[in-house]
């Protein structure tokens, strides 16, 4: 396995060559501790992975301002298009020019709010063709009502979506509809012809998140 690192601005991206033959590369946004977790969890896979770390999600991730969903937690600021349009304009080119390899196809994924900003790169980039929501945040406010009114840039070949069977078991009423919600987001996707799947986990949120996410990338590579 190959590794190198490099930095974009405050972010720091690790790349993981898994294997040398071509294959399709995944983007992801996670720490390095959890970065380490991931690659043990696809050894054997078939891919590049290409971890982001340095995020503050509550900026980056999130498509519009929305106050914050937990006490003492920060509001969400609405920066997810300008950090998609730095992923996609920047480290992706850069990845690849470092390895001087062209992949198969991309794919994003995140697990929570990562889940939910992966899903709505599809409408401000083409430069995804597969993604992983895992335990996305699909109840964030006026989410669904923005995919059902805007056209992604291209329509991605696959999509992943999973959740805690527990996660709608929750006291906030905001975030116990996610479940409705990622229902409502899957078929719409798999109407319009999109290979989709949508698998209930046990347990709820913070349960095997590594492993959930890691499911979904062999998923949507398989």
């Amino acid at each position: 396995m190959e590794i190198f690192t490099f930095n974009q601005g405050k972010y720091s991206c690790q790349v993981y060559k898994l294997t040398e033959e071509s294959c399709p590369w995944v983007y992801t946004i996670a720490e390095p501790e959890d970065a380490e977790e991931l690659v043990k969890a696809l050894l054997g896979q078939k891919l590049v992975l290409v971890t982001i770390a340095g995020i503050t999600w509550e900026e980056e991730l999130s498509p519009w301002p929305a106050v914050k969903s937990f006490h003492g937690g920060q509001d969400f600021t609405g920066g997810a298009d300008s950090f998609i349009q730095l992923v996609a304009e920047q480290i992706v080119p850069q990845v690849e020019q470092r390895l001087g390899l062209i992949p198969k196809y991309r794919v994003v994924a995140g697990y929570s709010l990562a889940g939910l900003w992966s899903l709505y790169t599809l409408y401000k980039t083409a430069s995804f063709q597969r993604v992983v929501c895992a335990s996305g945040s699909l109840w964030y406010d006026g989410f669904l009502a923005y995919m059902q009114s805007h056209q992604m840039k291209k329509l991605p070949e696959k999509v992943y979506f999973s959740l805690g069977e527990k996660e709608k078991n929750t006291k906030n009423k905001r975030l116990a509809v996610v479940e409705e919600r990622t229902y409502e987001a899957e078929n719409l996707l798999h109407q319009k012809g999109v290979s989709t799947v949508f698998e209930k986990n046990q347990g709820g949120h913070f349960q095997d998140t590594t492993e959930r996410l890691a499911r979904g990338i062999r998923w949507v590579i398989r």
